[in-house]
C-alpha cells in the first residue's frame, strides 16, 4: 500500500484546508485509515480515524467540531476537512492505513496556520 498526501499549505487562523490521501496498491486489505500530526518538538498524535466502510469515525478532542474525516472508496482516497484552523494546528499531517499485517504511512504534508 502506498499513500500520498496533498492539500497542505499556509492559511490564516480561522481559515480552512482540505487534505487528501490517495492510496494505491493492495487497498482492499485496508481496514482503518487515519490522520496523524506532528508539531516541531512534539510527538506524533492522532487527529482522526475512519473505518473501511466509513461508518465509524474517531476524533481527538482538540479537533472535534472543527475537522471532518471522510473517505471515497471508489477513488481510494481519504480526506480531512479542517475548518476554524488555529495556530496550534500547525504541524506535518500524515496519512495512516492499517491492514491485518502492516501499518503504512504517507510522507506527510505541512499545514501552517498563521495568527
Amino acid at each position: 500500500v502506498q499513500l500520498v498526501e496533498s492539500g497542505g499549505g499556509l492559511v490564516q487562523a480561522g481559515g480552512s484546508l482540505r487534505l487528501s490521501c490517495a492510496a494505491s496498491g493492495s487497498t482492499f486489505t485496508i481496514s482503518r485509515m487515519g490522520w496523524y500530526r506532528q508539531a516541531p518538538g512534539k510527538q506524533r498524535e492522532l487527529v482522526a480515524t475512519i473505518t473501511s466502510g466509513g461508518g465509524s469515525t474517531n476524533y481527538a478532542d482538540s479537533v472535534k467540531g472543527r475537522f471532518t474525516i471522510s473517505r471515497d472508496n471508489a477513488k481510494n482516497t481519504m480526506y480531512l476537512q479542517m475548518n476554524s484552523l488555529k495556530p496550534e494546528d500547525t504541524a506535518v499531517y500524515y496519512c495512516n492505513a492499517r491492514t491485518p499485517l502492516y501499518t503504512y504511512w504517507g510522507q506527510g504534508t505541512q499545514v501552517t496556520v498563521s495568527s
